[in-house]
């Protein structure tokens, strides 16, 4: 059975995200989701981290570069067995995005990328002072 492949999906950002944590991640965790994979480039798994540059045009027609990979060493000696899309960092400090705000991503019928933001609300980023959990990701029907 093959999967649609969507047109949108959406990602309310984390703290580890946008770098709040102070961490050192690779990227946003792309979850192994068949439903939200299939809107990335398909990636050969048996080559080792493989990875596929993504061109994205954000609200202001900026092209942005970004990387799918998938980190799969574990399969190859490490410990990484994840999906991300990295390189995002200068979109999200240039956007001043923080924990709580969510970012589309589109692609139209011509495989042409795109990407929006939007806020959630004032830093500090909870709903009545709950912290929201669940999977951040979403496919966006058009």
């Amino acid at each position: 059975m093959s999967l649609s492949r969507p047109e949108a999906i959406t990602k309310i950002l984390s703290r580890n995200d946008t770098g709040e944590t102070g961490g050192h991640m690779a990227g946003i965790l792309i979850p192994k989701n068949p439903d939200i994979l299939t809107f990335f480039p398909l990636l050969n798994s048996k080559k080792k981290n493989p990875r596929h540059h993504i061109t994205f045009r954000d609200e202001f027609g900026e092209s942005r570069l970004f990387a799918f990979i998938y980190y799969n060493n574990s399969f190859f000696g490490g410990t990484r067995n994840e999906y991300r899309l990295t390189r995002m960092t200068a979109f999200i400090r240039d956007n001043n995005l923080h924990a709580g705000d969510i970012i589309t991503l589109h692609r139209d019928e011509n495989a042409y990328y795109s990407i929006t933001c939007s806020r959630l609300g004032k830093p500090g980023r909870q709903r009545g002072g709950k912290l929201l959990l669940g999977s951040t990701w979403k496919i966006v029907k058009i």
